[in-house]
Protein backbone atom coordinates (compact mmCIF):
# COMPACT_ATOMS: atom_id res chain seq x y z
CA UNK A 1 0.00 0.00 0.00
CA UNK A 2 1.68 3.64 -0.99
CA UNK A 3 0.32 6.30 1.10
CA UNK A 4 0.32 9.78 0.14
CA UNK A 5 0.12 11.72 3.29
CA UNK A 6 -0.03 15.69 3.55
CA UNK A 7 0.86 17.30 6.79
CA UNK A 8 1.02 21.32 7.03
CA UNK A 9 2.47 20.38 10.86
CA UNK A 10 5.21 18.36 11.15
CA UNK A 11 9.13 18.13 12.28
CA UNK A 12 11.84 19.64 10.08
CA UNK A 13 15.40 19.82 10.34
CA UNK A 14 15.44 23.34 11.87
CA UNK A 15 12.18 22.99 13.65
CA UNK A 16 11.98 19.37 15.02
CA UNK A 17 9.50 19.38 17.17
CA UNK A 18 7.22 21.27 15.18
CA UNK A 19 3.93 18.45 14.96
CA UNK A 20 6.49 16.05 16.78
CA UNK A 21 3.06 13.55 17.59
CA UNK A 22 2.41 13.40 13.95
CA UNK A 23 5.90 12.60 13.17
CA UNK A 24 5.77 9.86 15.83
CA UNK A 25 2.51 8.16 14.23
CA UNK A 26 4.37 8.31 10.90
CA UNK A 27 7.81 6.57 11.85
CA UNK A 28 5.15 4.04 13.82
CA UNK A 29 3.50 3.63 10.44
CA UNK A 30 6.45 2.90 8.63
CA UNK A 31 8.43 0.77 11.17
CA UNK A 32 5.17 -1.83 11.03
CA UNK A 33 6.48 -2.37 7.40
CA UNK A 34 2.85 -2.72 5.41
CA UNK A 35 2.93 1.25 4.17
CA UNK A 36 5.21 2.89 1.73
CA UNK A 37 4.55 6.00 2.80
CA UNK A 38 5.41 9.48 0.63
CA UNK A 39 5.30 12.33 3.21
CA UNK A 40 4.59 15.77 2.12
CA UNK A 41 5.08 18.63 4.59
CA UNK A 42 4.23 21.53 3.26
CA UNK A 43 6.18 25.11 4.28
CA UNK A 44 3.94 28.17 4.28
CA UNK A 45 6.38 31.29 4.15
CA UNK A 46 4.84 35.04 3.25
CA UNK A 47 5.64 37.41 0.38
CA UNK A 48 8.73 40.17 1.71
CA UNK A 49 9.16 41.32 3.74
CA UNK A 50 7.13 39.72 5.92
CA UNK A 51 9.26 36.30 4.78
CA UNK A 52 12.66 38.06 6.79
CA UNK A 53 10.70 37.45 10.25
CA UNK A 54 11.30 34.69 12.42
CA UNK A 55 10.05 32.06 12.18
CA UNK A 56 10.06 32.21 8.16
CA UNK A 57 13.88 32.95 8.05
CA UNK A 58 14.93 29.10 9.18
CA UNK A 59 12.15 27.92 7.59
CA UNK A 60 13.22 28.98 4.31
CA UNK A 61 16.79 27.16 5.05
CA UNK A 62 15.01 23.77 5.20
CA UNK A 63 15.89 21.43 2.42
CA UNK A 64 13.15 20.39 -0.89
CA UNK A 65 13.85 16.92 0.56
CA UNK A 66 15.19 15.39 4.08
CA UNK A 67 15.67 12.17 5.96
CA UNK A 68 16.85 14.32 9.34
CA UNK A 69 13.43 13.43 11.41
CA UNK A 70 13.83 9.64 10.40
CA UNK A 71 11.50 9.70 7.34
CA UNK A 72 11.81 11.19 4.18
CA UNK A 73 9.58 14.18 3.72
CA UNK A 74 9.23 16.53 0.87
CA UNK A 75 9.16 20.29 1.72
CA UNK A 76 7.29 22.10 -0.79
CA UNK A 77 6.47 25.64 -0.51
CA UNK A 78 3.36 27.55 -0.77
CA UNK A 79 2.70 31.53 0.21
CA UNK A 80 1.06 32.13 2.62
CA UNK A 81 -0.44 35.59 4.25
CA UNK A 82 -0.42 35.70 7.83
CA UNK A 83 -3.53 37.11 9.62
CA UNK A 84 -5.11 37.19 5.96
CA UNK A 85 -5.17 34.79 3.70
CA UNK A 86 -6.12 31.53 6.03
CA UNK A 87 -9.17 30.60 4.33
CA UNK A 88 -7.33 30.35 0.96
CA UNK A 89 -4.38 28.45 2.08
CA UNK A 90 -5.79 24.78 0.62
CA UNK A 91 -5.38 26.15 -3.13
CA UNK A 92 -2.19 27.39 -2.78
CA UNK A 93 -0.77 23.86 -0.99
CA UNK A 94 -2.61 22.33 -3.80
CA UNK A 95 -0.84 24.16 -6.38
CA UNK A 96 2.41 23.99 -4.72
CA UNK A 97 2.05 19.81 -3.53
CA UNK A 98 0.49 18.65 -7.40
CA UNK A 99 3.54 18.86 -9.91
CA UNK A 100 5.34 16.56 -6.82
CA UNK A 101 2.61 14.46 -6.39
CA UNK A 102 1.69 13.81 -10.29
CA UNK A 103 6.22 12.94 -10.90
CA UNK A 104 5.79 10.43 -8.35
CA UNK A 105 2.53 9.47 -9.15
CA UNK A 106 4.09 8.36 -12.66
CA UNK A 107 7.07 7.06 -11.08
CA UNK A 108 5.09 4.52 -8.72
CA UNK A 109 1.71 5.18 -8.24
CA UNK A 110 -0.22 5.65 -4.87
CA UNK A 111 -3.27 4.07 -3.48
CA UNK A 112 -4.73 6.52 -1.43
CA UNK A 113 -4.24 10.71 -0.42
CA UNK A 114 -4.70 11.02 3.11
CA UNK A 115 -4.81 14.54 4.97
CA UNK A 116 -2.99 14.36 8.57
CA UNK A 117 -5.24 17.75 9.73
CA UNK A 118 -8.85 18.75 8.40
CA UNK A 119 -7.30 22.20 7.75
CA UNK A 120 -5.59 23.74 5.76
CA UNK A 121 -5.04 20.24 5.33
CA UNK A 122 -7.96 18.34 4.07
CA UNK A 123 -8.91 20.48 1.03
CA UNK A 124 -5.63 21.15 -0.20
CA UNK A 125 -5.25 16.99 -0.27
CA UNK A 126 -9.28 16.57 -1.56
CA UNK A 127 -7.74 18.88 -4.92
CA UNK A 128 -4.86 16.46 -5.45
CA UNK A 129 -7.04 13.31 -4.56
CA UNK A 130 -9.39 14.58 -7.61
CA UNK A 131 -6.19 15.55 -9.78
CA UNK A 132 -5.14 11.81 -9.58
CA UNK A 133 -8.58 10.38 -9.24
CA UNK A 134 -7.67 8.55 -5.63
CA UNK A 135 -9.39 7.50 -2.77
CA UNK A 136 -9.30 10.57 0.31
CA UNK A 137 -8.94 10.03 3.80
CA UNK A 138 -8.64 13.28 6.50
CA UNK A 139 -7.95 12.85 9.89
CA UNK A 140 -9.50 15.65 12.48
CA UNK A 141 -7.47 16.70 15.71
CA UNK A 142 -9.42 19.40 17.31
CA UNK A 143 -8.30 23.52 16.37
CA UNK A 144 -8.82 22.39 12.76
CA UNK A 145 -12.61 21.55 13.24
CA UNK A 146 -13.32 23.89 16.63
CA UNK A 147 -11.65 27.33 14.71
CA UNK A 148 -11.79 26.73 10.82
CA UNK A 149 -14.99 25.32 11.08
CA UNK A 150 -16.25 28.98 12.79
CA UNK A 151 -15.21 30.44 9.79
CA UNK A 152 -17.71 30.25 5.96
CA UNK A 153 -15.10 30.09 3.43
CA UNK A 154 -13.03 27.24 5.23
CA UNK A 155 -15.98 25.34 6.42
CA UNK A 156 -17.51 25.17 2.88
CA UNK A 157 -14.19 23.76 1.57
CA UNK A 158 -14.17 21.00 4.81
CA UNK A 159 -17.57 20.04 3.78
CA UNK A 160 -16.41 19.64 0.84
CA UNK A 161 -13.60 17.65 1.36
CA UNK A 162 -15.51 15.43 3.85
CA UNK A 163 -18.31 14.61 1.07
CA UNK A 164 -15.24 13.61 -1.13
CA UNK A 165 -13.72 11.82 1.48
CA UNK A 166 -13.83 7.82 1.55
CA UNK A 167 -13.07 7.56 5.08
CA UNK A 168 -12.30 10.02 8.04
CA UNK A 169 -10.68 10.07 11.49
CA UNK A 170 -11.42 11.99 14.53
CA UNK A 171 -8.76 12.00 18.12
CA UNK A 172 -12.43 11.36 20.22
CA UNK A 173 -15.32 10.34 20.36
CA UNK A 174 -16.23 13.97 21.03
CA UNK A 175 -14.49 15.20 18.45
CA UNK A 176 -16.40 13.03 16.07
CA UNK A 177 -19.68 14.50 16.90
CA UNK A 178 -18.73 17.96 16.79
CA UNK A 179 -18.10 17.20 13.31
CA UNK A 180 -21.06 15.56 12.53
CA UNK A 181 -22.68 19.11 14.25
CA UNK A 182 -21.19 20.53 11.43
CA UNK A 183 -22.20 18.72 8.23
CA UNK A 184 -19.90 15.72 8.08
CA UNK A 185 -21.56 12.31 6.93
CA UNK A 186 -20.94 10.48 10.51
CA UNK A 187 -21.10 6.99 8.67
CA UNK A 188 -17.65 7.92 7.65
CA UNK A 189 -16.06 8.93 10.95
CA UNK A 190 -14.46 6.91 12.81
CA UNK A 191 -12.19 7.48 16.32
CA UNK A 192 -8.59 7.08 15.81
CA UNK A 193 -6.82 7.66 19.54
CA UNK A 194 -3.62 9.70 19.34
CA UNK A 195 -0.37 7.35 20.61
CA UNK A 196 2.39 7.44 23.22
CA UNK A 197 6.24 7.66 23.08
CA UNK A 198 6.44 4.62 25.82
CA UNK A 199 10.44 5.27 26.15
CA UNK A 200 9.77 9.18 27.07
CA UNK A 201 7.14 9.09 28.74
CA UNK A 202 6.88 7.16 32.12
CA UNK A 203 7.07 7.79 35.65
CA UNK A 204 10.16 9.07 36.98
CA UNK A 205 10.27 9.09 40.80
CA UNK A 206 8.63 12.89 41.75
CA UNK A 207 11.72 14.28 43.67
CA UNK A 208 14.43 12.58 41.41
CA UNK A 209 13.08 14.58 38.91
CA UNK A 210 12.06 17.71 40.82
CA UNK A 211 15.53 17.76 41.70
CA UNK A 212 16.83 17.26 38.26
CA UNK A 213 14.77 19.74 36.56
CA UNK A 214 15.68 22.50 39.83
CA UNK A 215 19.20 22.02 38.73
CA UNK A 216 19.15 22.27 35.02
CA UNK A 217 20.49 25.70 33.88
CA UNK A 218 17.76 25.94 31.10
CA UNK A 219 14.81 25.22 33.56
CA UNK A 220 15.79 26.27 37.41
CA UNK A 221 12.76 25.16 38.26
CA UNK A 222 11.61 25.64 41.92
CA UNK A 223 13.23 22.85 44.17
CA UNK A 224 10.36 22.60 47.17
CA UNK A 225 6.66 23.29 46.98
CA UNK A 226 3.99 22.03 45.04
CA UNK A 227 4.64 22.44 41.47
CA UNK A 228 1.93 22.88 38.86
CA UNK A 229 2.85 22.42 34.99
CA UNK A 230 0.48 24.40 31.90
CA UNK A 231 2.25 22.92 28.59
CA UNK A 232 1.21 24.75 25.69
CA UNK A 233 1.13 27.52 23.26
CA UNK A 234 0.95 31.06 25.08
CA UNK A 235 -2.71 31.84 23.42
CA UNK A 236 -6.19 32.14 25.04
CA UNK A 237 -7.48 29.40 24.03
CA UNK A 238 -5.08 27.08 26.49
CA UNK A 239 -6.37 29.34 29.16
CA UNK A 240 -2.82 30.14 30.76
CA UNK A 241 -4.34 33.41 32.19
CA UNK A 242 -7.16 30.96 34.50
CA UNK A 243 -4.09 28.87 36.32
CA UNK A 244 -2.14 32.33 37.29
CA UNK A 245 -5.69 33.47 38.72
CA UNK A 246 -6.34 30.52 40.30
CA UNK A 247 -2.43 30.82 42.15
CA UNK A 248 -4.18 33.51 44.37
CA UNK A 249 -6.27 30.80 46.01
CA UNK A 250 -3.04 28.10 46.32
CA UNK A 251 -0.81 30.15 48.48
CA UNK A 252 2.12 27.60 48.61
CA UNK A 253 2.22 26.40 44.85
CA UNK A 254 4.74 27.61 42.42
CA UNK A 255 3.71 27.31 38.57
CA UNK A 256 5.90 26.60 35.80
CA UNK A 257 4.53 27.43 31.98
CA UNK A 258 6.35 25.88 28.81
CA UNK A 259 5.67 27.10 25.80
CA UNK A 260 5.94 30.51 23.64
CA UNK A 261 3.29 32.25 22.05
CA UNK A 262 2.23 36.27 21.77
CA UNK A 263 0.23 35.86 25.28
CA UNK A 264 3.54 36.08 26.55
CA UNK A 265 3.72 39.55 27.89
CA UNK A 266 0.43 39.76 28.60
CA UNK A 267 -0.02 36.29 30.59
CA UNK A 268 3.59 38.23 32.52
CA UNK A 269 1.72 41.71 33.43
CA UNK A 270 -1.39 39.30 34.70
CA UNK A 271 0.84 37.99 37.09
CA UNK A 272 2.61 41.03 38.36
CA UNK A 273 -0.72 42.53 39.04
CA UNK A 274 -1.72 39.48 40.87
CA UNK A 275 1.22 39.55 43.27
CA UNK A 276 2.22 36.06 42.15
CA UNK A 277 5.09 36.69 39.85
CA UNK A 278 7.39 35.50 42.21
CA UNK A 279 5.44 32.27 42.03
CA UNK A 280 5.25 32.04 38.06
CA UNK A 281 7.89 30.56 36.02
CA UNK A 282 7.74 31.37 32.21
CA UNK A 283 10.08 28.46 30.51
CA UNK A 284 9.54 29.27 26.57
CA UNK A 285 10.15 26.48 24.73
CA UNK A 286 10.36 23.05 26.65
CA UNK A 287 12.97 20.62 24.69
CA UNK A 288 10.73 17.67 23.75
CA UNK A 289 13.75 14.89 25.30
CA UNK A 290 13.22 17.54 28.58
CA UNK A 291 9.43 17.19 28.81
CA UNK A 292 9.04 14.28 30.50
CA UNK A 293 11.32 14.83 33.45
CA UNK A 294 9.36 18.26 33.70
CA UNK A 295 6.06 16.41 33.85
CA UNK A 296 7.09 13.76 36.45
CA UNK A 297 8.94 16.84 38.73
CA UNK A 298 4.92 18.56 38.47
CA UNK A 299 2.88 17.36 40.74
CA UNK A 300 -0.41 18.79 38.79
CA UNK A 301 -0.72 19.41 34.93
CA UNK A 302 -3.25 22.23 34.50
CA UNK A 303 -4.44 23.10 31.14
CA UNK A 304 -8.10 24.81 30.97
CA UNK A 305 -8.38 24.69 27.24
CA UNK A 306 -11.76 26.10 25.84
CA UNK A 307 -11.18 23.55 23.07
CA UNK A 308 -9.38 20.37 22.34
CA UNK A 309 -9.51 17.18 20.49
CA UNK A 310 -7.81 15.27 22.68
CA UNK A 311 -4.89 16.63 23.86
CA UNK A 312 -1.71 14.51 23.18
CA UNK A 313 0.19 16.59 26.08
CA UNK A 314 -2.88 14.65 28.70
CA UNK A 315 -1.95 11.49 27.78
CA UNK A 316 2.00 12.42 28.39
CA UNK A 317 0.95 14.30 31.48
CA UNK A 318 -0.87 10.69 32.88
CA UNK A 319 1.99 8.37 31.58
CA UNK A 320 4.44 10.24 33.68
CA UNK A 321 1.96 9.39 36.48
CA UNK A 322 0.91 13.42 37.04
CA UNK A 323 -2.88 13.87 37.65
CA UNK A 324 -4.62 16.27 35.11
CA UNK A 325 -7.04 19.04 35.74
CA UNK A 326 -8.83 19.70 32.75
CA UNK A 327 -12.30 21.49 31.56
CA UNK A 328 -15.16 19.67 30.40
CA UNK A 329 -13.86 19.51 26.29
CA UNK A 330 -13.10 17.22 23.53
CA UNK A 331 -12.51 13.67 24.68
CA UNK A 332 -11.54 14.43 28.24
CA UNK A 333 -14.38 12.50 29.32
CA UNK A 334 -12.87 9.75 27.56
CA UNK A 335 -9.77 10.26 29.01
CA UNK A 336 -10.65 10.69 33.17
CA UNK A 337 -12.42 8.02 34.25
CA UNK A 338 -11.55 8.19 38.11
CA UNK A 339 -9.40 10.31 40.33
CA UNK A 340 -6.47 9.02 40.20
CA UNK A 341 -6.49 10.72 36.13
CA UNK A 342 -7.29 13.95 37.81
CA UNK A 343 -10.27 16.21 37.43
CA UNK A 344 -12.41 17.32 34.97
CA UNK A 345 -13.52 20.93 36.32
CA UNK A 346 -15.43 24.58 35.29
CA UNK A 347 -13.42 26.71 33.16
CA UNK A 348 -13.17 29.61 36.22
CA UNK A 349 -9.95 30.09 38.32
CA UNK A 350 -11.89 28.78 41.24
CA UNK A 351 -13.19 26.16 40.08
CA UNK A 352 -9.40 25.25 38.78
CA UNK A 353 -7.86 25.69 42.10
CA UNK A 354 -10.15 23.75 44.27
CA UNK A 355 -9.57 20.93 41.68
CA UNK A 356 -6.02 21.47 42.44
CA UNK A 357 -6.27 21.40 45.72
CA UNK A 358 -8.09 18.21 46.01
CA UNK A 359 -5.25 16.47 44.45
CA UNK A 360 -2.68 17.89 46.80
CA UNK A 361 -4.08 17.05 49.98
CA UNK A 362 -4.80 13.35 48.30
CA UNK A 363 -2.33 12.56 45.72
CA UNK A 364 -2.54 9.28 43.79
CA UNK A 365 0.57 7.82 43.16
CA UNK A 366 2.42 7.91 39.70
CA UNK A 367 2.43 4.54 39.28
CA UNK A 368 -1.76 5.10 39.42
CA UNK A 369 -1.87 8.00 37.32
CA UNK A 370 0.28 6.23 34.68
CA UNK A 371 -2.05 2.92 34.76
CA UNK A 372 -4.80 4.81 33.69
CA UNK A 373 -2.67 5.49 30.09
CA UNK A 374 -1.53 2.07 30.11
CA UNK A 375 -3.24 1.00 26.76
CA UNK A 376 -1.97 3.65 25.01
CA UNK A 377 1.21 3.64 22.51
CA UNK A 378 2.48 4.79 19.02
CA UNK A 379 2.71 1.62 17.91
CA UNK A 380 -1.36 0.26 18.76
CA UNK A 381 -1.82 3.93 17.09
CA UNK A 382 -0.08 3.39 13.95
CA UNK A 383 -1.65 -0.49 13.48
CA UNK A 384 -5.52 1.06 13.77
CA UNK A 385 -4.32 3.76 11.29
CA UNK A 386 -2.58 1.43 8.79
CA UNK A 387 -6.09 -0.93 9.18
CA UNK A 388 -8.23 1.83 8.83
CA UNK A 389 -6.27 2.43 5.12
CA UNK A 390 -6.78 -1.02 4.55
CA UNK A 391 -10.34 -1.71 5.11
CA UNK A 392 -11.42 1.84 3.56
CA UNK A 393 -9.00 0.71 -0.21
CA UNK A 394 -10.23 -3.26 -0.11
CA UNK A 395 -13.77 -3.04 1.68
CA UNK A 396 -15.25 0.38 1.34
CA UNK A 397 -16.29 3.15 3.78
CA UNK A 398 -18.82 1.48 6.38
CA UNK A 399 -15.65 -1.94 6.66
CA UNK A 400 -12.94 1.11 7.18
CA UNK A 401 -14.64 2.85 9.94
CA UNK A 402 -16.10 -0.20 11.98
CA UNK A 403 -12.16 -1.39 11.60
CA UNK A 404 -10.91 2.13 13.18
CA UNK A 405 -13.54 2.39 15.42
CA UNK A 406 -13.03 -1.54 17.25
CA UNK A 407 -8.99 -0.51 17.16
CA UNK A 408 -10.12 2.84 19.20
CA UNK A 409 -8.81 2.61 22.95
Amino acid sequence: MHVLSISTLFPNPVMPSFGVFVGNQMRAVVAGGEVELTMVSPLGIPPWPLSQREPYVRLKAVPEMSDRTGLAVHYPRFTTYPKLGGDSNPERIARAVLPLARRLHAEQPFDLVDAQFFFPDGPAAAIIARELALPLTIKSRGADIHFWGQRHRALRQMLDAAAQSTGMLAVSAALREDMIALGMPGERIAVHYTGLDREKFHPIERGAARALVSAMPDLEIWSKGPLLVTPGALIPRKGQALVIEALTRLPDACLAIAGTGKDEDRLKALARRLGVANRVQFLGLVDHEMLPHLLCAADVLVLPSSSEGLANVWIEGLACGTPIVITDIGGAREIVHSESAGRITERTAEAIATAVSDILAAPPTQAEVSECVSHFSWAVNARNLVRFWKDVLGAGTESGVAAASAGAV
